[in-house]
């Protein structure tokens, strides 16, 4: 079996090669093809991942190289984890959203929306080499903004696609950590769009499990943080737990506060994180994974990859939370539009499980932010002003229609570098 990232200097990327490691047994890999447009960082990713898998004895042959059709060439599962405008655009996408007032986080709001407008043209064009040189294989994607960019390559290529998130694997261990039990024993379900889901049910080997979940919940939270003292009366109203991004949503303004009073954003503070990672990648003592890269976040991110190339490859049948296209499971949305949901894995892929009517006061969030990341697509892809402009306004986090033309004139020059095609 041939696995390849994308974006393999990411890092990430030991993560996922500890994973592999650990999980032979389930998923024997051949070759895995680490690839990336920065030979700069492939070289010392790729250095430490080979001192990685060469420690344990693993069987598994790591190649790597800057040619993306060479990586993808006969690969089953292509993993996508790229960032375009690496750390860079995404602190300047923080920036401009706190000079217009608004939230600039990177996958909700402005900031995922620049992000999009810069990845999708990128994916495209991953996903055209795969189609040329592995039309088999299943794309694994983990690029953000997850779901637009996992709706974009189904709408768009020929590739078969599924999206992933940690968000749910990270319930999911948590519940089992606290209950001590294996995590095969915690069903919990969803429903939603990727960064915009509420659990609905927590389940301990068939037993309710939900409260324990809501305690789980609240004791992560930021013990400073305003939503801390506003989610319980949001979970008790809806009887759901909100992921965690949806405090963006339900907190507005005190989530802006609280950014605003930072010394330095999130990009900033993982620019940093990166920075000293790199360097410790490049110790040519190290072998395993530093503890370090837990402060990068993306918890449990190898887990969740692993299970479901595993669940693929070995036809399990076993159920994840995963984005894929709707094809009826939430009633209220389009069947042709990305939605993240539990889904039965098999040797044929991801098979949405259908869900309730999602009730009034979800039905909104849902409807209005999907319809912003359709037009998203459609901007990213047409190249057109106009649906970039009706997505900013259509975004519930983005300002009117005055403001939102400022806000887009002033994206577009910060992005030119990045955006191939825009006038």
């Amino acid at each position: 079996m041939k696995v390849t990232v994308v974006g393999g200097g990411s890092s990430y990327t030991p993560e996922l090669v500890e994973g592999f490691i650990q999980r032979a047994d389930e998923l024997p890999v051949d070759e895995l093809w680490l690839t990336d447009v920065d030979g700069h960082r492939l070289e010392i990713v790729g250095g430490f991942a080979e001192r990685m898998i060469s420690a344990p004895g693993c069987q598994t042959a790591l190649h790597t190289t800057t040619d993306l059709d060479e990586a993808v060439e006969g690969a089953r599962f292509v993993i996508a984890q790229i960032r375009v405008g690496g750390n860079e655009a995404r602190i300047r996408d923080e920036k401009l959203g706190l000079r217009h007032g608004i939230i600039g986080q990177e996958t909700t709001g402005v900031g995922g929306f620049a992000c999009a407008l810069r990845t999708i043209p990128k994916i495209l064009e991953v996903a055209r080499a795969i189609e040329t040189k592995a039309p088999d294989a299943t794309l694994v994607n983990f690029t953000n903004p997850s779901g637009i960019i996992t709706e974009a390559l189904h709408k768009h290529s020929n590739v078969e696609v599924i999206g992933l998130c940690n968000v749910p694997i990270c319930v999911i261990k948590g519940v089992a950590a606290a209950c001590d039990v294996p995590a095969s024993s915690v069903r919990a379900d969803c429903v939603g769009l990727n960064h915009l889901t509420w659990f609905t049910r927590v389940q301990v080997d068939g037993e309710d499990a939900f409260e324990e979940a809501v305690r789980l919940y609240l004791e992560e939270l930021d013990q400073d943080s305003a939503w801390r003292e506003l989610s319980p009366r949001i979970i008790s109203v809806l009887d759901m737990i909100p992921n965690e991004y949806l405090k963006y949503y339900y907190a507005t303004e005190e989530m802006l506060a609280e950014i605003k009073a930072k010394p330095l954003t999130r990009g900033e503070e993982v620019a940093q994180i990166e920075k000293n990672l790199l360097e410790l990648y490049q110790d040519d003592q190290l072998e395993e994974k530093p503890a370090e890269l837990a402060k990068r976040g993306g918890a449990f991110y190898s887990v969740a990859a692993i299970d479901l190339m595993a669940s693929i490859s070995s036809d399990k049948g076993d159920v994840q939370i995963l984005d894929v296209p709707n094809q009826g499971a939430v009633p209220t949305l389009s069947d042709n539009v990305v939605v993240e949901v539990p889904c039965i894995v098999n040797g044929k892929g991801a098979k949405p499980v259908l869900q309730e009517p999602p009730p009034l006061a979800i039905r909104g969030f849902m409807h209005c932010v999907k319809a912003y990341e359709q037009l998203t697509i459609e901007a990213a892809v047409e190249r057109d002003k106009n649906a970039a402009l009706m997505a900013l306004v259509t975004h519930p986090l983005c300002p009117g229609a005055a403001r939102s033309e400022k806000l887009l004139e002033e994206l577009l020059e910060l992005n030119r570098a990045d955006l191939d095609g825009w006038d």
